[in-house]
């Protein structure tokens, strides 16, 4: 009689163990391919970051890998801790206010903007271990958060207009470019094009525009009679990372500036915090993996991997890193795990090896990006009442004041104020909670110290 034997389950492999893919309903294929998507979708960053913040006086290449680097540590972070398909990248408005706000607009050093981010990342991380995460979100208002998107959404594509030469300044004011220039032309033909692409919901809508543009670029000469896309030099080379964007801070001219740059270090702060929810609450919920009661699974280690990640990017010379949510893209192909990210985090290491090729793209290529994306940013205006005044005069006047005065901070302050002089009118006093009261005080400190600073 044969000895009746069992049968000993197969031990689950390290990634089964890690990511745990079959308890999640993937396979390992699937989340290869969803890291593969969601870098199609969102690896324009490595080409508009760098040019966005390049205008703060700071190397192109050395912001292309710190731009590699600084996606590479958030989204492993996330990946390895949080076991989320969710990526991490410099966030686009932050990268803006960084550069044309605080740097060009306001003459504040880079070492003190890059110091203003580190710190609004040490207050990110601080809050995601306390239940203030959770009193912050409810006592906000709706309208200023909503008016401060669109305000920085309509800057982000005033300068993708501008630095395109569809916006043209040349008769002091500005104009439309001249239809008879090509590059005024190719700008605009990657505008439609990227239209179209976005339309059709093609995946990697951005980079493939911003490929097409490049090579067409090639053929169109520019006002000195070069391509607009001159041939690169290399195809590929080895990444040296900068010594310049290493712990590039300067704490001592932020503490003597304090109060002058405290409203924009809350800025980087808030619309971190506000975006990696919003950001956080999508995907998980797209992807199928909330927790029975609705809650983010891991929620606090997915928090603090946002602020890590901002003090580890400002570390590197990074502006804010924060959750993308064209990780969802990632998503719909099927990833469910921390796998996802790090495929993602592979590809943004390996992409800081064609740092030539990025180097040579022109601004009429990027500029299509810059622009669908801040128009993009337009989705939360639904959410407005505008019913309430107190709502739509708020988050319209930031809107107002920061496009046409280019003054986002003079715009965010007004905002702020008018909601809380026309809800204390109506007698509305519940709608004053302390955040609110303690960002009218630091304003009216702020506009105060401007108008002293001017005279």
């Amino acid at each position: 009689m044969l000895e009746k034997t069992t049968i000993q389950p197969v031990p689950a492999g390290f990634l089964e163990k890690k990511f745990e893919i079959c308890k999640r309903g993937s396979t390992v294929s699937r989340e290869v391919l969803a890291g593969l998507t969601t870098f199609g979708a969102m690896s324009y960053i490595m080409v508009a970051n760098p040019a966005i913040v390049s205008a703060a006086g700071l190397d192109l290449r050395g912001l292309i890998i710190a731009t590699a680097v600084a996606s590479m540590i958030g989204t492993l972070i996330m990946a390895l801790w949080a076991n989320l398909p969710i990526a991490l990248a410099p966030g686009m408005g932050s990268n803006v206010i960084f550069a044309n706000i605080v740097v060009l607009k306001m003459g504040v050093p880079y070492q003190t903007a890059f110091t203003m981010v580190l710190i609004g990342g040490i207050l990110f991380t601080i809050l995601s271990v306390t239940r203030l995460r959770g009193m912050i979100v409810t006592s906000f208002p709706a309208s200023i958060r909503i008016g401060i998107q669109c305000a920085i959404g309509l800057f982000v594509a005033y300068l993708g207009l501008a630095n395109a030469g569809v916006v043209s300044y040349a008769s002091g004011r500005p104009s439309f470019g001249h239809l008879s220039d090509p590059a005024v032309l190719l700008a605009l033909a990657g505008i439609m094009l990227t239209a179209v692409l976005i339309a059709l919901k093609t995946p990697a809508a951005f980079l493939i525009s911003i490929i097409v543009i490049t090579i067409g670029g090639h053929f169109v000469l520019g006002v000195n009679g070069a391509p607009l896309t001159p041939a690169p030099t290399a195809w590929i080379s080895a990444p040296i990372f900068p010594a310049e964007l290493f712990m590039p801070f300067d704490f001592g001219n932020f503490i003597a500036n304090f109060w002058l740059v405290l409203p924009i270090t809350l800025y980087f702060f808030l619309s971190d915090f506000f975006g990696a929810t919003a950001t956080l609450i999508s995907i998980t919920h797209r992807a199928g993996i909330m927790n029975e009661d609705g809650s983010i699974p891991k929620a606090r280690q997915a928090y603090l991997t946002d602020g890590i990640a901002t003090m580890a990017g400002a570390c590197v010379g990074s502006t804010t890193v924060t959750n993308f949510v064209e990780s969802a893209a990632g998503v719909e192909a099927g990833g469910r795990t921390g796998l996802t990210g790090v495929v993602v985090a592979v590809l943004f290491g390996l992409a800081a090896f064609f740092w030539p090729l990025i180097t040579i793209i022109p601004p009429q290529a990027t500029a299509p990006t810059l622009i669908l994306v801040g128009l993009l940013m337009f989705e939360g205006v639904p959410e407005i009442d505008f019913q309430k005044a107190e709502n739509a005069l708020s988050s319209i006047l930031i809107i107002l004041i920061t496009v046409v005065t280019t003054d986002f901070m003079m715009g965010l302050a007004l905002g702020c104020l008018s909601y809380t002089i026309m809800v204390a009118a109506q007698g509305k006093w519940a709608k004053l909670t302390a955040i609110v009261l303690v960002l009218d005080a630091i304003f009216l400190l702020y506009m105060y110290l401007t108008a002293t600073s001017m005279q």
